[in-house]
């Protein structure tokens, strides 16, 4: 019988986890340091006794009788002098602490050459930014003592730094960013390119914390993630960036990981949000995972300029409204959107002035995922249609209020036609793939604070939400599962997150066609008899000998009369067929009427001109 797994504690009992599990390793060094001397001697006789059976294995079979004789002589001898057994066990102890000593080697006090040639390089680099001419006592100068400038760091196995504390004068400008850039770059540059680095300025205590930051997790697959309505988890940073954790599977392994957490809503302060990347950098990967968490409180109306079918997968889904790649698509969704918050904020304000809460369908959320509009800029342009950036600004505007969230990515060349209101409001801004530090700080209007790397995983990038700081960022895998270089187990789990298909209304059942045989088909069209005969003009005996019966068609019949007055009012079998046609004027009929009320079937073609209705019993009725 298969064992049933054990129920997980969620992770908001994590706090109390960490600090049960503080006091437990509390414990265990507390107790170890009381019973280190018992365990030292144990150890020692553990490797005593190992040393024996050794010694007993290597002695030939022929020479262990006197050697075990020898043996027995010296414990007797032993057993009895005076104090002789207290003797023994005395010496066994100290035998065994000596042998069960901490044979590890201490570990080397100070940097081996390498690396004090490394730390020494490192100190002269600094030298031209960290000392003038000025100062009398210097503490960075040619030849000085790298010493007093380095009071702590750190080796990895390849003698490349992985944490340095440095100390620089009070002099220097640490206030000013573009000093800092300098003092970073020149780091970066001589403790090894190919790793982030992230800097710490202690502006109170003039030091400088440099240290390695490990890789992010790349192998976190599209889930459902733990959050409330209004939260979107737009990946993951390092531990201790954020005071949350989520809980995550990889594979039949659950582990925390910190994420970065985008809050929309009315009371949002970043209702909107900006991605800017390279191409192939995750852009559309993001905006897909935006979508798949949008579409389980809200509705989703998705625009691609790129026109390549990345959101294909989402089409007819449930909460879809739209997946446009065509510029009139894009119009038409944008132009809607832009007067469905409109309608919105009028029903939200009257449903407020009349002291009652705001209707359903207003607080719904409503998602615009833009993807490179500036490609829809450029073709506008090009056959004098209306720019579609321009029909965001209200979304984007008033958008809070509505519960109408807006979010745009494009490209990095293409930055600068974005439109004034889309660089206004989007305060949530996100930047990814590879890209320089000008770069990130035009995007989110500050520096990050490690060095960005000109080799990233896709998804890789930085995020900041409104004036907080400048995150690391990691986007979860959510390709296009109709990729053929997707794998299995990335298809397997968007597909797993996709809402059902809806059935579209050109696909719900239509009414069946008049069959084929029901109609007569002849030489005379009705149009020509409609269009030719009037009522009033011609006497009835006069149009039954101007039209014989065998002439006139079966659709001639069913573009006489009106399907409300003949099927309401007046029964079929009381007015024959050509009793209709010889008396109703045709501008009282028109087309395609009586196919409901009159089988074909039922009217044969002698009863075509046999009697006559007046035409005010007709129009009455």
């Amino acid at each position: 019988m298969a064992r049933r797994p054990l129920p997980r504690i969620l992770s908001t009992g994590s706090a109390q986890i960490a600090r049960s599990r503080e006091l437990a390793r509390t414990a265990a060094d507390s107790a170890t340091d009381v019973l280190h001397p018992l365990i030292t001697i144990t150890r020692g006789l553990r490797r005593l006794a190992s040393a024996g059976r050794r010694r007993w294995a290597d002695t030939p079979k022929d020479k262990r009788g006197p050697l075990l004789f020898l043996v027995a002589s010296v414990v007797l001898v032993v057993a009895l002098v005076p104090y002789g057994p207290l003797l023994a066990v005395i010496t066994l102890m100290a035998a065994a602490a000596w042998q069960g000593r901490d044979r590890t080697p201490p570990a080397p006090e100070g940097p081996d050459e390498s690396q004090t040639e490394r730390l020494r390089t490192l100190y002269e680099a600094l030298v031209p930014y960290f000392s003038t001419a000025e100062d009398p006592a210097p503490l960075y100068a040619h030849g000085g003592e790298w010493e007093k400038a380095f009071p702590a760091y750190e080796f990895d196995e390849t003698n490349r730094v992985t944490h340095l504390v440095i100390r620089y004068p009070a002099y220097f400008t640490d206030g000013e960013a573009d000093s800092r850039a300098r003092i970073e770059q020149l780091l970066h540059a001589k403790s090894g390119r190919g790793r982030e680095y992230r800097f710490t300025w202690d502006e109170e205590g003039n030091e400088l914390a440099v240290s390695v930051l490990p890789p992010l997790p790349t192998d976190i697959a599209a889930q459902r993630f733990v959050t409330s309505p209004g939260e979107t988890v737009l990946g993951f940073t390092d531990p201790g960036e954020v005071r949350r954790t989520l809980p995550l599977t990889y594979g039949e392994e659950q582990r925390d990981v910190p994420p970065v957490v985008w809050r929309t809503g009315v009371r949002s302060t970043e209702p909107h949000l900006l991605v800017m990347g390279q191409p192939g950098s995750g852009t559309s990967t993001l905006l897909r995972s935006v979508a798949l968490q949008a579409l389980l409180h809200g509705d989703v109306v998705i625009v691609e300029g790129g026109g390549t079918g990345e959101y294909a997968c989402l089409t007819g889904r449930d909460g879809v409204l739209a997946v446009e790649c065509g510029l009139t698509g894009a119009l038409a969704s944008l132009e809607w959107a832009a007067t469905e918050t409109e309608r919105r904020l009028i029903a939200m304000n009257r449903a407020r002035q009349a002291g009652q809460q705001p209707p359903e369908d207003t607080r719904r959320p409503l998602w615009l995922l833009v993807d490179r509009p500036s490609a829809f800029t450029h073709l506008a342009a090009a056959d004098g249609h209306r720019d579609p950036q321009s029909l965001l600004q209200v979304p984007l505007r008033h958008g809070r209020a509505a519960n109408v969230t807006v979010v745009v990515a494009d490209q990095f060349d293409s930055a600068d036609t974005l439109s004034d209101a889309v660089r206004q409001h989007t305060r949530a801004r996100v930047v990814l793939g590879p890209a320089t530090a000008g770069q990130v700080e035009a995007v989110l209007g500050a520096r990050p604070q490690t060095t960005p790397v000109t080799e990233v995983p896709p998804g890789r990038g930085y995020a900041r939400l409104g004036a907080g700081p400048v995150l690391r960022l990691q986007v979860p895998s959510t390709p296009d599962p109709y990729d053929d270089a997707t794998s299995d187990a990335d298809r397997k789990a968007v597909l797993a997150l996709l809402p059902p298909r809806t059935t579209p209304a050109d696909a719900e059942a239509q009414p069946e066609p008049l069959p084929a045989d029901a109609v007569v088909a002849d030489t005379v069209p009705a149009t020509v008899v409609v269009e030719t005969v009037p009522a009033e003009a011609v006497p009835a005996a006069t149009f039954e000998k101007t039209v014989p019966a065998e002439a006139v068609p079966a659709t001639a019949i069913v573009e006489a009369v009106p399907t409300a007055a003949a099927v309401n009012t007046v029964p079929t079998e009381a007015i024959p067929a050509a009793a209709i046609i010889n008396a109703v004027p045709t501008e009282a009929v028109p087309a395609a009427a009586i196919i409901n009320a009159v089988p074909t079937e039922a009217v044969p073609a002698a009863a075509v001109a046999a009697e006559a209705v007046p035409v005010e019993a007709v129009r009455a009725e």
